[in-house]
């Protein structure tokens, strides 16, 4: 049992370190300190939920519909070629942004865009459900302390991220690093809006 724990965990890190729209997001939320706690929580629940589904053996029902991939990722890449056309906006206005946002923006708007970014990414199902829930079912009756396991790997990292991302604060005093930080954003979203649609 505490093996599968161990496994889930690294699995589970492993796929959600690489640089993607979701990471990009916690991380500005973190950096700005605006509705941290929301986007972290959503973060995670919305983990947990996708693993359990795949531990329960969703993952054969995700592979059976293309054609829903399909519609997610049409969808997922035009949210997400938009929200890099806005990250480039505010790469160009960087006179504009603030290094502590704190209290300043729509929680709203930040969880709205949270469950965007989580849930109309194709890729979400087939890592995460899919991916996961195949690895959880070759633990056989350990497959659920694998899954705890991999849902522990999302707290802990979105966690870190968010909340972490405030000891950057002093970097991002300087309106030149918010126009590296939404430059980066910028491109990682276009061009994962693009390879969507490109797929789909």
């Amino acid at each position: 049992m505490g093996l599968a724990v161990l496994a889930g965990f690294g699995t589970g890190l492993s796929l959600i370190i690489a640089i993607g729209s979701q990471n990009a997001f916690v991380l500005r939320q973190g950096i700005q300190r605006q509705s941290v706690l929301p986007v972290v929580a959503i973060c995670t629940i919305s983990d947990a939920v996708l693993i359990a589904l795949g531990a329960g053996g969703m993952g054969a029902v995700v592979a059976a519909q293309p054609v829903a991939l399909t519609v997610v990722a049409v969808i997922g890449g035009v949210f997400l070629m938009g929200y890099g056309l806005m990250a480039a906006r505010r790469a160009i206005r960087a006179s504009t942004l603030s290094a502590v946002g704190a209290g300043a923006g729509s929680t709203r708007a930040a969880v709205l865009t949270c469950l965007g970014l989580t849930w109309l990414n194709p890729h979400v199902y087939l890592d995460t459900v899919l991916l996961l829930g195949t690895i959880a079912a070759a633990h056989g009756a350990d497959r659920w302390s694998f899954a705890a396991g991999a849902a522990l790997a999302s707290v802990c990292w979105f966690a870190g991220l968010g909340f972490g991302a405030r000891l950057l604060t002093p970097v991002f005093a300087r309106a030149a690093s918010w126009r590296v930080l939404d430059a980066v954003i910028a491109a990682t979203m276009t061009a994962l809006g693009v390879s969507l649609l490109v797929g789909a």
